[in-house]
């Protein structure tokens, strides 16, 4: 009976290895640093939801000075976060970057200033130092300062921008009379620094006409021409989703699975809860994950419409695809 038990231990052990030899590797670059913004895809990895598809997922945290296109052009990703306006302008620049899902249905992108410094309305902008993210993420900022009509660079430069790093401290501290802040997360830290919701001044790109859409899913357009990467793309966009969907119905939990993977233990439950909740508001029901197209188009006259400096000279073409979404929904 031993014998025979110690034979079935090593066949369920070369099963087991058997099984996690034939998982397909992928690796996912994310646009910031690990907070439940990426919730859906850590759910996805706890949950065991590629492990069912047959997937090996590494999550990989970005950062201010990560640029996503970057490690993706340069082999370090299969798929990366990026916000559209970026992965527009990096295609016209010519990285072939290819959205082949867009989970975040509405922008969460804001302006938020102090009052005390004299911003109360746009028209208050000029003369001032506004806080601003780079690698990508300024296009949509200056699409909304060119339909101000305010010059942001160069001799005569209506504003200073200053480049943001990865905290509010230029607001708290007066050094920029604005900066750049998303609904689910550095607006919390500016009014958890003590400032209070009256005392600032709110602008939200959804508000001003330049929303454009945030996190979505890109690839190069060579992993389209291969069967066996579309695949597994499509299967990584499934539980993807599936983890996302999970993710949006049971907020505490998505935020507690964010903070077991976050290895700089900077992240705080309070906040990461807070965020979920934020982030569930930007996700859209009606087909998750799946590009509208009515926004795609919104978003490409955004950037085309600046007077002096349009974030893209020209409509892009082949920048998106429904053909992996289309096959991750046909997957059981």
């Amino acid at each position: 009976m031993k014998k025979i038990s110690l034979l079935a231990s090593a066949a369920l052990m070369s099963l087991t290895a058997l099984s996690a030899q034939a998982a397909d590797k992928l690796t996912l670059q994310l646009k910031w640093v690990t907070q439940a913004q990426f919730a859906g895809y850590y759910v996805a990895q706890d949950k065991g939801f590629y492990e069912e598809v047959g997937l090996d997922v590494t999550i990989k945290p970005g950062g201010p000075d990560i640029a996503p296109a970057q490690v993706l052009a340069g082999g370090g990703a299969d798929v990366v976060i990026d916000w559209m306006p970026s992965a527009l302008a990096t295609r016209e620049k010519g990285v072939p970057l290819v959205n082949i899902a867009q989970v975040f249905s509405k922008s969460g992108m804001m302006l938020t200033c102090r009052k005390d410094m004299g911003v109360k309305a746009s028209s208050d902008f000029k003369g001032k130092t506004l806080g601003v993210w780079f690698f990508g993420n300024e296009y949509p900022f200056l699409s909304w300062m060119d339909k101000l009509g305010l010059k942001t660079d160069g001799t005569g430069a209506d504003i200073t921008v200053l480049k943001q790093g990865f905290n509010v401290d230029p607001i708290l501290q007066k050094q920029a009379a604005c900066v750049s802040t998303m609904t689910y997360n550095e607006y919390w830290q500016v009014i958890d620094a003590g400032l209070k919701p009256e005392e600032l001044s709110v602008f939200k790109y959804e508000e001003q006409g330049v929303a454009t859409l945030e996190d979505g899913l890109y690839v190069l357009e060579d992993s389209l021409k291969d069967a066996k990467m579309k695949d597994k793309l499509a299967r990584f966009v499934k539980a993807s989703l599936k983890g996302w969907d999970y993710a949006v119905k049971n907020n505490d939990e998505a935020a507690d699975i964010v903070l077991e993977n976050d290895a700089t233990g900077a992240q705080t439950e309070k906040h990461q809860r807070r965020m979920m909740g934020e982030i569930a508001k930007l996700i859209g029901n009606d087909k998750l994950g799946r590009l509208n197209e009515a926004a795609y188009k919104r978003t490409v006259a955004t950037l085309l419409s600046g007077k002096s400096a349009p974030v893209i000279s020209k409509t892009p073409v082949g920048a998106y695809t429904q053909e992996i979404w289309d096959m991750a929904s046909k997957i059981k």
